[in-house]
């Protein structure tokens, strides 16, 4: 019998002083079991919070980064020092419950072609619902809009058990990702360009085309917190989300579905900055304007890395991509729940 993985837990912090005292304890508590190890990996904080975790949590190992990586360069650089199995990528404002590992590990051993596994997650602050990042599990839409089971928009449903079968997905939330370490080093990891927000997207579609499965298993749940770095109406959130959004289509579509994605959802993108404009939500609107101007300034960079993955990416298309418009049903169709949408992603499955 070959011994099961090392297992690193792996909470990417800055200034976090107040979320660590209030979310490593259970941490620690519901994670003490052989072979899993506590990281936290500090991003430059200057709150102190490093030295806090060093002195007051002895057990957990620290690594310092020198500056703000952001998401994605934080966590490449901090598991690039880590030898582990599995890495479990998990957010500062998280507070686990005492089954939420073994579900997912177990999912590794059960399928060699699954690259990662998503947990529930719930709503720490209303515990009846879900957690907008991530909610049951994630999808995108043919124009590359992201949604999940549990949460369309800024619709969140509550938690009646309406989503607790295993499911294949699109994405895993970088709330709570558990990921082979192979399948992270194979993809090159996160993006760093996009510095936050939509990296674990772009890392799923790369995992994906490559082969690979993504799972989330509705027997493990934790409660997050939600919009602890950046709040979900903040503008810069706004600019991350649309220009990322564009990087991860150019990146990712396959030959021939380029221009037929692409325009249309810059038309999408227009409309919804002539709605925040209408709305006298100027910020946004000046972000999604922005996010497209940056979008423009980066193109030949993304051009490239587009030919360098473009030999990986697959012809045929993922179905786990719903292939209506989410935001169609939602505004014009009033369709504000997964349930609602006539889209059946298959089961996850041993292969």
């Amino acid at each position: 019998m070959s011994q099961p993985p090392s297992i690193a837990i792996v909470i990417l912090n800055w200034n976090g002083m107040e979320l660590l005292p209030r979310f490593l304890p259970s941490v620690l508590e519901h994670s003490h079991r052989k072979g899993v190890y506590v990281y936290v990996a500090d991003n430059g904080s200057t709150d102190g919070s490093p030295d806090y975790v060093a002195n007051r949590f002895p057990q957990v190992k620290l690594i310092r980064l020198e500056r703000n990586h952001g998401f994605a360069g934080g966590y490449n650089k901090a598991l690039a020092q880590i030898d582990a199995g599995i890495f479990v990528l998990l957010n500062s404002d998280v507070e686990v419950t005492p089954a939420w590992l073994d579900p997912c590990i177990r999912r590794f051993s059960e399928n060699p072609a699954l690259a990662a596994v998503q947990p529930k997650i719930l709503s720490w602050a209303d515990r009846s619902k879900f957690e907008y990042a991530g909610a049951a599990g994630g999808f995108i839409d043919r124009w590359g809009y992201p949604f999940c089971r549990g949460r369309i928009l800024s619709t969140v449903e509550e938690d009646r058990g309406q989503y607790d079968q295993p499911l294949s997905i699109f994405w895993a939330t970088g709330a709570c990702m558990f990921i082979r370490s192979e399948a992270f080093r194979a993809a090159g990891g996160f993006d760093e360009d996009f510095f936050a927000h939509m990296e674990e997207i772009d890392l799923c579609w790369r995992l994906k085309n490559q082969g690979w499965h993504i799972a989330f298993d509705p027997s493990s749940a934790l409660y997050h917190l939600g919009g602890a770095t950046l709040s979900y109406q903040s503008p810069r959130k706004v600019f991350l989300n649309f220009r990322n959004s564009l990087w991860m289509l150019m990146k990712n579509l396959p030959e021939g579905k380029l221009l037929p994605v692409m325009l249309p959802r810059m038309l999408l993108d227009g409309i919804a900055a002539a709605e925040f404009l209408a709305s006298g939500q100027w910020s946004a609107f000046r972000a999604v304007w922005n996010a497209h101007i940056d979008f423009y300034r980066t193109l030949p960079r993304f051009l490239r890395k587009r030919k360098e993955l473009l030999p990986l990416v697959k012809q045929t298309r993922h179905p786990e991509i719903y292939r209506g418009c989410m935001v169609w049903n939602f505004y014009i169709r009033k369709q504000r729940h997964f349930s609602r949408f006539n889209f059946d992603p298959p089961h996850a499955s041993k292969p």
